[in-house]
C-alpha cells in the first residue's frame, strides 16, 4: 500500500509539469497508475481521457466496453502501442466503475 501510495505521488509530481490537471474520482486512476500513460486532455502514450469520452459518447455499452479494455488490455483501437491488463489487483471494481463514469462524463 504504501508503494503504491508513493508511486502515485511520483507519477502525480512527474504529470505535474506537462500541464496535466488531475481530477479524477477520489485519485483511483492515479494509485491505479493510468495516469502514466493517459492525461485529462492530452495524448501520452495512450489517449486522453476526453478522447476516449468522445470516442464512446452515446454509447450505451460503454462502461462495460471500457472495463473489458482496461481488465484484458488490448491494442490496436488507438495506435500501435498496447495497453497492459490491469486486474483487480490494480483496481477494484468499484473504484473502476466510478472512474470509468468520471472519464464518460468528460466533455
Amino acid at each position: 500500500m504504501r508503494i503504491a501510495l508513493i508511486t502515485a505521488s511520483v507519477l502525480t509530481l512527474t504529470l505535474a509539469p506537462l500541464g496535466t490537471a488531475w481530477a479524477g474520482p477520489d485519485d483511483a486512476l492515479a494509485k491505479a497508475g493510468c495516469v502514466a500513460c493517459h492525461a485529462q486532455d492530452k495524448k501520452l502514450v495512450g489517449p486522453s481521457f476526453k478522447d476516449i469520452a468522445a470516442k464512446y459518447r452515446g454509447q450505451k455499452d460503454a462502461s462495460a466496453t471500457l472495463t473489458d479494455k482496461v481488465r484484458k488490455g488490448g491494442k490496436g483501437v488507438w495506435g500501435p502501442i498496447p495497453m497492459p491488463p490491469h486486474g483487480t489487483d490494480k483496481m477494484a471494481d468499484a473504484d473502476l466503475k466510478a472512474a470509468l463514469d468520471w472519464v464518460l462524463a468528460l466533455p
